[in-house]
C-alpha cells in the first residue's frame, strides 16, 4: 500500500480530506437517523447504530446532536426520509471507485452523480463490476507518534483486529465489520485520537497510475465525488506510482 499511502499523505496535506466539522457532523447524522429508523434508538439492540454513534463519538460529535439524529430516524422529530445508494463507478485509468451515498431524494443525486463522472473522466459501472474488487473493512487511522508499533500490535490484535499497515507516521488498522466496535473501543479507552474511523470499501488489489496527468484527474474525480453533499464516503483502488510527482 506504499503507493496509496503516499497519495493519502498527498491529500491529508492539501486538505482534501473533509476537515470541516458541521460537514462531517451532518454525514454522521444522517448515517445515525438511517440505522435508527432500521433497527430503532435502543443502541444494545441495534449494531448499526451502535457503530454510528462510535463513530460520532470519535469525530467528537455532540452528545445532544447524537440523541436528535436518533429521534429523527425513530419519528420523534421531524426530518428527512434518507435512502441508501451505492454507485460502482470507473475512473481514468482504468481505477474502480465505490461511492456510498444516503439522500432524501435519488432523482437529484444519480444526475449528480452521473456529471461528476463525466466532466472528470469517469462513468458508472454495471451493478457488481466494480464491487466484486472490494471488500467491507473497519479502517482506523491513527498518528503514529501517539504509540510504539508493538503496543499498538498488542492492543489492536488483542482486541481482534486483522492486520496492522505503518506507513509515513501513520498506522492503519483494519479489522472486520463485526470486530470494529471493539477495536475501536479498545484503542480510543487507550486515549487514542483517530484521524479516521470506519467501516468502508477496501479493494483486495490496486491499480497503480504512473501517468501524472491520469493520476490528477483520478484524484480530482474523487475530490469532486467527496464534495457531494449526499456522499457519505469514497473508496477507489487507485494506487500513486512511485515514480509520480505532483505539483
Amino acid at each position: 500500500m506504499s503507493g496509496h499511502s503516499k497519495w493519502a499523505t498527498i491529500r491529508r496535506k492539501k486538505g482534501a480530506i473533509d476537515a470541516k466539522r458541521g460537514a462531517i457532523f451532518t454525514r454522521i447524522a444522517k448515517e445515525i437517523s438511517v440505522a435508527a429508523k432500521e433497527g430503532g434508538g435502543d443502541q444494545e439492540g441495534n449494531p448499526r447504530l451502535r457503530l454510528a454513534v462510535t463513530k460520532a463519538k470519535a469525530a467528537n460529535m455532540p452528545k445532544d446532536n447524537i440523541e436528535r439524529a436518533i429521534k429523527k430516524g425513530t419519528g420523534g422529530l421531524e426530518g428527512m426520509i434518507y435512502e441508501e445508494c451505492l454507485y460502482e463507478c470507473y475512473a481514468p485509468g482504468g481505477v474502480a471507485i465505490m461511492v456510498d451515498v444516503l439522500t432524501d431524494k435519488k432523482s437529484r443525486t444519480t444526475p449528480e452523480i452521473k456529471s461528476i463522472l463525466t466532466k472528470l473522466g469517469g462513468s458508472l459501472a454495471n451493478a457488481g463490476a466494480v464491487s466484486r474488487l472490494f471488500e467491507r473493512k473497519g479502517q482506523l487511522t491513527l498518528k503514529a507518534d501517539q504509540i510504539s508499533e508493538e503496543a499498538l500490535f498488542d492492543l489492536a490484535l488483542g482486541a481482534g483486529a486483522e492486520d496492522i499497515q505503518v506507513n509515513d507516521g501513520m498506522y492503519v488498522v483494519l479489522t472486520t465489520p463485526a470486530e470494529y466496535e471493539a477495536v475501536q473501543s479498545a484503542l480510543s479507552t487507550k486515549g487514542l485520537n483517530m484521524e479516521e474511523s470506519e467501516i468502508k470499501y477496501i479493494p483486495m488489489t490496486t491499480v497503480e497510475v504512473n501517468d501524472k496527468e491520469t493520476a490528477e484527474k483520478v484524484m480530482k474525480l474523487i475530490d469532486n465525488l467527496e464534495a457531494n453533499d449526499d456522499v457519505q464516503g469514497v473508496s477507489s483502488n487507485f494506487e500513486l506510482g512511485e515514480g509520480v510527482e505532483l505539483d
